[in-house]
């Protein structure tokens, strides 16, 4: 454990450097709304969510950015910073970001469109489509689709679902009480409160499964 609380400190204390490093250093260099300035935030997100934004699978599993809704990547930017969602490393990236540069990065992540990045197991994929199509009405769980559209694509504050890492979606919906869930006027991610409790661990793997593999 000292060696993971290690590893997570200084995985922190760089990425706090590297963010706020070019607020610092505005006046010698490229401004923070510029195009240069947007490209450095860029280069430094893709250091961790994969050279595409398409996620990446590593000690820790890193979410898809590319073609996320904008108004939800604001969203959840602010949460970092408001601490809603609990993420020492997101805090420090988030937190030093001008308004101008959150809705810059925002609008750019939207437009990549990657191949997704796989790997997630095939075994369980029809009872994945058939919650995320139907639902459990049995169990009280909602239908996927309902909110989140026919192809996983999300809207405005709903999140896209469509090609995220399969890792990333089964150990946030697993955890979601305690990452997530404290949702406010600008947040809307508490409503995913008791449709997580009401999955059984194999279908959360299901539906993370299903959601991986679209496009």
């Amino acid at each position: 454990m000292k060696v993971i609380s290690l590893r997570l400190a200084f995985q922190t204390a760089i990425l706090a450097l590297v963010f706020a490093a070019p607020g610092r250093a505005e006046a010698k260099g490229p401004t923070d709304s510029s195009p240069q300035g947007l490209q450095a935030k860029l280069t430094y997100c893709k250091t961790c969510h994969g050279l595409s934004a398409e996620g990446y699978r590593g000690y820790y599993p890193m979410p898809r950015l590319a073609g996320q809704q904008p108004v939800y990547i604001e969203n959840q930017l602010r949460a970092f910073i408001e601490r809603r969602r609990t993420n020492p490393v997101m805090f420090n990236v988030a937190h030093v970001l001008s308004p101008e540069m959150v809705a810059a990065l925002a609008a750019h992540l939207k437009e990549l469109n990657p191949a997704p990045y796989g790997g997630a197991p095939k075994g369980s994929l029809a009872l994945g489509k058939t919650i995320f199509e139907q639902g459990l009405p049995e169990s009280n769980v909602p239908a996927c689709s309902a909110c989140h559209g026919p192809e996983g694509n999300g809207k405005d504050e709903i999140p896209r679902l469509a090609g995220q890492l399969f890792w990333y979606t089964e150990k946030t919906m697993t955890n979601w009480t305690k990452e997530r869930g404290h949702g406010s006027v600008k947040d809307t991610s508490a409503i995913m409160v008791p449709t997580t409790h009401d999955l059984s661990q194999s279908q959360i793997a299901a539906v993370a499964a299903y959601v991986s593999y679209l496009k």
